[in-house]
This record gives structure tokens, C-alpha cells and sequence, in this order.
């Protein structure tokens, strides 16, 4: 065939969809699981829609991919909110991003809060460090990094937060006095936007749904329950669990380069490499009572919490109830109950310090080759689905064009 296709989640979904808009047929997707979507699959629980990849929702940024995924499910099937986010910090609950909205708490704690970025690295002149913790101090002060980022990050990512790398950090706001005074004083918020300030979800479906019908369109061209273990870049082949061999002119990976048990045809310092990249796995658990809130979704730095963000199912999914916990394998322990949950192994890619390395030379090597990393987890990038579709046309229509 012309493109085989490794995952059938938004990533190698898109891509398949665009050949066949094109007019491309030649071309196969391979899914380990008996269903597609990835990580944005859902699931029905307690009669109503779950996601089981946890909080996924279609941001509003990119015209092109909502008219695209449109073109599946329309939009009247779509909800459009704008988003309610917010972070439990000791005794305050205040909207995200924290810096913007400090004048939501109480007196006291504003003038802790002021006097902490005023002094933060950043604003004082001091010299930018290396390290994500010393990072984190600079950026954003004392205070939030002790009571939000620091703890935060630590129970979403790893416990050994100075494995990260800070070059992924940028897209952090800048936090000025300034404009933090000015927030405490008009009581409004000065700040960007952050992702999905608009977003949609479905309105009577989970988000799976859309990945879903853009499956049924290429049913024809997708095999499930096929487990690819072996790439051979020489031979332009891969080998599924099930001793199955498919063979192509482009290989386009959506899967992480970690699930392959061999590759032949890698110079051994480029394999070798891949195995130092890093992840974290994370647990989703239903429960069934609805929360007193307004809020979509919101952030618990709590470490003697066990999970750090809580999805409020029946703000966003209307006519549902209950909510669920997003908590990383490692703190799984502290839960108690036995409530319906899922532990999706492959949740976030981590930014080591030596991620931009090895995916460059991985990146770079496969292109050579005709064999293409896309998306979350063949680029090992933190991409919203949003992000992963408009990639995902883009290199379709690069190399189908």
C-alpha cells in the first residue's frame, strides 16, 4: 500500500480521512484496541458519556479543523462554552489562570500573594535558571509555586519535578506586579486566555464520538486489535503481535516509539535514545454525585489529594450528572473506593531535558526513511486534539498533494 497507519486516535484518524478527501485509497490503519479514538475515546457510564482518555474538548482556535471534524459531526450536534476553570488553593477557589485572578481571594492572602511576584526573579532582574523547580520560583514567585505549580506538576507529571526540561515553560505567562496589582484593585482579570477559553462538546455523546464516525468513514481501511510490535525501516514493513506483515511506501506513526519491541534498519545510538524517553500514566475514576459548582474543570495542588484535576461531567455534558478524577498511577494507591475507573498507561509525554534531543534525531532519521512520527505520541508532544488534527491535514496534504 501507499500509507500504513499506525493508530487509529485523532492523529492517524485525520490523516486517513484527508487521503481518502483527496481521493488517496491506498492506504491502511492498524488500531491495537477494538475501538478507535485513543485517547479521546468514551465510554458509556451510569447512563451517561465518560471519557476515558479524561478531560478532552474541541477547541475553538483553528477554523480549519472545526469545520473539518464538522464535516463528521455538524455542529448543531455541538455545545459551544465558554470556559470556567479553577484552582482549590488552601481556603480560596479562584478562576485559572491564578496569576489573573488573585483578587479572588481574600484580602490577606492577596497581599502575600503581591508581595511574592513583586519579588519573583523575573520581575527583580535576576538571572534565568536552569532547573524546572529554581524555573518555576523565577517565573512565577514563592508563593504560587509552592502552593499551586510546584505541587501541581508534581502530582500530573513525576515526583523528580528537575527531570523537566524549562524550554516548554515559555507559553507560561509573564507575571507582572503591575498587572496583578491592577487585577486586586479593579477586581478583573489581566491576562491571555488560556487553551480552550471557547471550547465545544458534544450534546449528547461523549467526545469520542466525532474520532468515532471519522472511523465508520474509513471502516474499510482500518484493522483493530492489531498490536504492532517490530518496525523494519529497511524494508519500509511492520510487524503486528499477531505475526502479520504489512509493507508500505510511508509509514506514518501515531503510536509511541516506546511500544516497539524491535526496529531494524535504526542506527543503534538513535534506538538507544528512545528508551530514555519518558511519560506519565493516568487513571480516570466516575463518580456519581454532582458538584455544587459552575466550573468545567478544576485544578487541586492538594498533594494529600490523590488526584489533581476533577472534570465536572454535568457542566459540560449536559443532562449527565456526577463527575471524574484524573489521578497519575503512582498516588492510585491512596484511593479507597472501587468505583468505575481506567488507567490509560500512554497520558502525557514528559519534557525531559533530553526530549528535544532525541526526538529531533528520531524525527529527522524517520522523514529519511519515509517513516513519519504524528501526533502526541509519534512526536512525543503534549498536543491538544485540536493541535493533532491541524498537523495531522497538514502532513496529508504535504505528502499527498
Amino acid at each position: 500500500m501507499k500509507y500504513l497507519i499506525l493508530g487509529a486516535g485523532p492523529a492517524g484518524l485525520t490523516f486517513a480521512n484527508k487521503l481518502k478527501e483527496m481521493g488517496e485509497t491506498s492506504f491502511l490503519v492498524l488500531e491495537h484496541e477494538e475501538e478507535a479514538g485513543g485517547l479521546c475515546r468514551s465510554a458509556e457510564v451510569d447512563g451517561s458519556p465518560f471519557d476515558i482518555g479524561g478531560g478532552h474538548f474541541l477547541d475553538v482556535r483553528i477554523p480549519e479543523v472545526t469545520k473539518f471534524l464538522f464535516g463528521f459531526m455538524p455542529e448543531s450536534e455541538w455545545n459551544k462554552f465558554d470556559r470556567d476553570s479553577r484552582i482549590v488553593v488552601g481556603n480560596n477557589t479562584i478562576h485559572h489562570p491564578m496569576e489573573a485572578n488573585i483578587w479572588e481571594m481574600d484580602i490577606d492572602s492577596q497581599v502575600e500573594y503581591l508581595k511574592s511576584i513583586a519579588a519573583a526573579g523575573c520581575n527583580s532582574g535576576a538571572k534565568m535558571p536552569k532547573d524546572f523547580v529554581e524555573w518555576i520560583f523565577w517565573k512565577l514567585g514563592d508563593k504560587i509555586a509552592e502552593d499551586y505549580m510546584i505541587p501541581y506538576n508534581r502530582k500530573m507529571f513525576a515526583d523528580d519535578l528537575n527531570d523537566l526540561g524549562t524550554y516548554w515553560l515559555d507559553k507560561l505567562p509573564s507575571v507582572s506586579f503591575e498587572d496583578t496589582l491592577r487585577s486586586c484593585l479593579t477586581k478583573h482579570a489581566y491576562a491571555k486566555q488560556p487553551g480552550h477559553a471557547q471550547f465545544y462538546y458534544p450534546k449528547k455523546y461523549g467526545y469520542g464520538e466525532v474520532w468515532k464516525r471519522m472511523a465508520d468513514n474509513i471502516s474499510g481501511n482500518i484493522e483493530y486489535g492489531k498490536t504492532a510490535v517490530k518496525l523494519n525501516i529497511t524494508e519500509k514493513s511492520v510487524t503486528a503481535k499477531d505475526g502479520s506483515v504489512y509493507q508500505a511506501e510511508n509509514i506514518i506513526t501515531t503510536i509511541p516509539w516506546l511500544e516497539f519491541e524491535e526496529i531494524i534498519g535504526m542506527p543503534d545510538d538513535i534506538r538507544s535514545m528512545i528508551k530514555k524517553l519518558k511519560y506519565s500514566s493516568v487513571e480516570t475514576r466516575y463518580y456519581s454525585e454532582n458538584m455544587d459548582t459552575d466550573a468545567h474543570w478544576i485544578y487541586y495542588p492538594n498533594d494529600n489529594l490523590a488526584y489533581h484535576r476533577i472534570l465536572v461531567r454535568h457542566n459540560f455534558s449536559l443532562g449527565s450528572r456526577g463527575y471524574w478524577t484524573e489521578t497519575r498511577k503512582e498516588r492510585i494507591s491512596m484511593i479507597t473506593d472501587d468505583n468505575f475507573n481506567y488507567l490509560n498507561k500512554y497520558a502525557y509525554p514528559l519534557n525531559t531535558k533530553e526530549k528535544p534531543e532525541i526526538m529531533k534525531s528520531v524525527l529527522e532519521f524517520g522523514r529519511e526513511n519515509n517513516i513519519y512520527g504524528l501526533g502526541r505520541w509519534g512526536e512525543h508532544q503534549h498536543y491538544n486534539s485540536d493541535i493533532t488534527v491541524n498537523l495531522s491535514m497538514k502532513l496529508a496534504q504535504q505528502l499527498n498533494g
